[in-house]
């Protein structure tokens, strides 16, 4: 064991549980994601009675909320449709979680990480465990039908015996020195061994910066100079790396250097007393508090270059799928989205929705049962509502063309926000959703585009077969686009320009809702 890494196996039964933890990935992206690989290797025979026992469990598991034996349960689901063997080393593997007290690290200070277990696995230790620690360079995506490479290590830190057979009553605690690393993102990964034999391992990413007080200062002190609107900018960062910190949010969703440097530009604004987003055009992400979460949210906008505020522009709100975010429409399918609404003009507006998974409300059916989720899927409406009403007041917007779009949970979502918010729309594009048919009356007024792929793993065809046979029983105008073959996503790109045009040709001619 190396002398330069503390091994603080006593402090276990001093720090709290919650006081140590990271976002995992949300349990509804991992629903889905096994709900997707079963829809397209589609079982059979021994493989099916597996995955229907299977099925079973994971729903007695969630009837009783237990989340820990949820995960266990779909990654043995994966691992089956993979046509890979579920072993007692995989049940073991998959139990393995690091808990942190934060993955934004101040690398000039010690870390302090724990190797513990989401549940009690079925592999049976019966010798010493070793652990052995690194910091590795975080990996890049693979190339195209290339195998993912082993990120190199960038820092080893060593193999630590002692470590308890259960990570549940006695978690393993390590003190990492990350002084001489430099600032950055990468993978910290534990392999655990026993009779020097890997039988698992757990990752971690983490993003390394050093002097985060000092500037976490600067900023604090530069929002309070600030306007209201502008003090959400400065402090977004900081807000945002809390809440990560906190394991509300998973990593992905903070870039430590883009917001951080972000924020310093908009507090050097204001310093010589300018703002920086007055006669603003082109890709920029924006911020603001959503006072019903007491946290600031970001969403991301696009204003075409002829936009000056001397005429009233058309607005799209693009709604993300689950596990995306406000990034989604910009950053994926192509990167279409964009530049349409730059050629036809077209002020864009992505929220984030609160959450990764936040769902975009209920809708006009009844609230979840479960406060936790409740909440999220208020926040997340209300995200989306309030975006929309920041964007009006702040830009000249044609009320009579404000449009919603969503690919899968995003197209869900607009077929629950347009019937309770019926009189915005002047028309809608669900890609690869579903939605309430006994809804669509609400909105038997507004025009609707529905593209989906007829071969979709993830959200059946039928959800948007059954809400185009109710648009045609209602008499509403509708386009529907069905593509042979399409699977989830691979519909969406192909699509945007129809979707558009299909938009350019429509006028709301209601009287429009009030901005208030």
């Amino acid at each position: 064991m190396k002398t330069r890494v503390l091994v603080l196996v006593a402090l276990c039964a001093l720090l709290p549980s919650a006081a140590l933890s990271q976002a995992l990935t949300s349990l509804s992206s991992v629903r889905v994601g096994y709900t997707t690989r079963k829809n397209t290797v589609k079982p059979t025979g021994e493989l099916k009675a597996q995955i229907d026992a299977l099925d079973a469990q994971i729903a007695e598991a969630g009837r009783l909320g237990r989340t820990g034996e949820l995960r266990r349960l779909y990654a043995k689901g994966v691992t089956l449709l993979a046509g890979r063997a579920w072993t007692a080393a995989a049940d073991y593997s998959s139990s393995l979680v690091l808990r942190t007290p934060a993955v934004v690290v101040d690398s000039s200070k010690p870390y302090s990480v724990r190797l513990e277990q989401i549940y009690t696995p079925s592999l049976t230790l019966q010798n010493a465990v070793t652990a052995r620690v690194a910091l590795r360079q975080r990996p890049a995506p693979p190339a195209p039908n290339q195998p993912p490479q082993e990120p190199a290590i960038v820092k080893d830190f060593g193999s630590f015996d002692g470590v308890g057979r259960d990570l549940r009553e006695s978690p393993y605690f390590f003190d990492l020195d990350l002084q001489d690393v430099a600032d950055g993102p990468y993978l910290l990964t534990v392999d655990v061994s026993s009779e020097n034999q890997r039988i698992g391992g757990a990752t971690l990413t983490v993003a390394l910066r050093k002097g985060l007080g000092e500037l976490t200062t600067r900023l604090e002190t530069a929002a309070a100079r600030a306007s209201e609107d502008l003090k959400a900018e400065i402090l977004f960062p900081i807000d945002r790396m809390k809440n990560v910190n906190r394991g509300r949010l998973e990593l992905r969703t903070f870039d430590p250097d883009r917001d951080l440097a972000a924020a310093e530009a908009v507090a050097a604004s204001v310093k010589s007393g300018k703002d920086p987003y007055a006669g603003r055009t082109g890709d920029f992400r924006r911020h603001y508090r959503l006072d019903a979460a007491n946290e600031i949210i970001p969403y991301r906008m696009y204003v075409p270059a002829g936009y000056n505020g001397s005429r009233a522009f058309p607005l799209i709100v693009a709604l993300h799928g689950l596990g995306g975010t406000e990034d989604s429409f910009f950053d994926n399918y192509n990167k279409a989205l964009p530049p349409l609404a730059e050629q036809h003009g077209y002020i864009l507006v992505t929220p984030l929705g609160y959450r990764v998974d936040g769902s975009y409300g209920w809708g006009l059916g009844t609230p979840p049962a479960d406060p936790s989720v409740r909440r999220t899927q208020d926040l997340s409406e209300q995200d989306v509502m309030q975006v929309l009403q920041r964007v009006r007041k702040q830009y000249k917007i044609d009320d009579s063309r404000i449009y919603l779009m969503g690919h899968s949970m995003g197209a869900i979502g607009s077929w629950k926000i347009a019937p309770k918010f019926p009189d915005i729309w002047a028309a809608i594009a669900p890609i690869a959703g579903s939605g309430a048919p006994d809804t669509l009356d609400k909105v038997r007024h507004i025009p609707h585009i529905v593209v989906h792929g007829d071969a979709d793993p993830t959200v059946p065809v039928t959800g948007s077969r059954n809400i185009v046979a109710k648009l045609k029983e209602l008499g509403t105008e509708h386009k529907y686009i069905e593509v042979p073959g399409g699977l989830h996503s691979d519909v969406v790109a192909p699509n945007l320009a129809a979707i558009v045009e299909f938009f350019n040709t429509h006028k709301k001619s209601v009287k429009p809702q009030s901005r208030e």
